[in-house]
């Protein structure tokens, strides 16, 4: 019975798109590790990298841990196996936003997109063009984002602390935006700005990241109605959003879920050091024949249409 459980967790979950965003490698708050854990869980036709995937802000070659290439080494693996992969820049990794329009493989940078889906449309994009803050006073949301790193930090030593008194976890970043009225407010404004936008436009869903609110949901304007989403992140609430079928879905990391996880692979990893990391990344990395025809995720018809609700 035992057996039976692992190999279904061996099993990897099929996905038509996935979005992933604000991950922001080379922090002290980025949860790499459960990220490669669910990056290996699943079996997607297309990725979106929506910003912030690596935090070019405080990116520093002291600290880039094992876990941290391996996320970088499931991305390549995806491309050499033909997986479309959409890399959307975000504020944090604004640097990589003079390469937009750059394509390689199934690999293509851009600072937007627009995917049909089942003949809808879905506009993607990160978010941070409607922080006022990022146009008007740059410096100081660099500041806030060195202060958030550190809050981080702070909260992961209070969870262990928490933990070994037998209480559950606690978010203080969470705690602190929730209750504060004009942070909440930040957030009310981003979302109903992205769905005016997006209703504007004729589009039928709007998805971004960079508030780390995870969020899905119908907004209602003076103009129409639009189905909003936002990936969250993976610094705090460890979240993604999965397309599938016709049906959105946001998904939530639990450790349970890894249980039966490969230990001895995930061992072999964590003892490998970045440099042999990379020489695997490299060997892995080798385009599909030209004469390979790659899954789309815009073309190929999905049945059991179902509206997100």
């Amino acid at each position: 019975m035992i057996q039976k459980e692992k190999e279904n967790q061996k099993k990897k979950r099929k996905v038509d798109l996935v979005v992933i965003s604000d991950v922001h490698l080379g922090t002290y708050g980025c949860h790499a590790r459960e990220l490669v854990r669910y990056m290996r869980s699943i079996k997607p036709k297309a990725v979106v990298l929506n910003g912030d995937i690596i935090d070019m802000w405080q990116f520093s070659k002291r600290y880039w841990p094992r876990d941290h290439m391996q996320v970088i080494q499931q991305v390549i693996k995806w491309i050499s196996k033909g997986v479309r992969v959409y890399y959307i820049t975000g504020n944090h990794d604004e640097m990589l936003r003079k390469f937009a329009g750059f394509k390689m493989g199934s690999l293509s940078i851009d600072n937007k997109l627009l995917l049909n889906l089942d003949g809808k449309k879905a506009w993607i994009f990160h978010g941070d063009v409607f922080d006022v803050t990022m146009s008007h006073a740059k410096w100081l949301t660099k500041l806030g984002a060195h202060g958030y790193d550190l809050l981080i930090v702070i909260n992961a030593f209070c969870n262990w602390v928490s933990e070994k008194m037998g209480k559950g976890k606690i978010s203080l970043s969470k705690n602190i935006k929730n209750s504060v009225k004009r942070a909440v407010k930040y957030v009310n404004d981003f979302e109903k700005t992205c769905a005016d936008i997006a209703v504007a436009n004729g589009y039928d869903f709007v998805l971004c990241g960079h508030i780390h609110h995870p969020e899905m949901k119908k907004i209602f304007t003076e103009k129409g109605v639009v189905n909003y989403l936002n990936a969250g992140d993976w610094v705090e609430n460890l979240t993604a959003i999965e397309y599938y079928k016709g049906t959105w879905s946001m998904y939530h990391y639990n450790e349970k879920d890894y249980h039966y996880i490969e230990e001895e692979q995930e061992e072999k990893f964590e003892y490998m050091s970045n440099q042999e990391i990379f020489n695997t990344m490299l060997n892995e990395f080798t385009f599909p024949h030209p004469g390979k025809k790659n899954i789309s995720v815009e073309t190929e018809p999905v049945t059991n249409k179902k509206n997100l609700s």
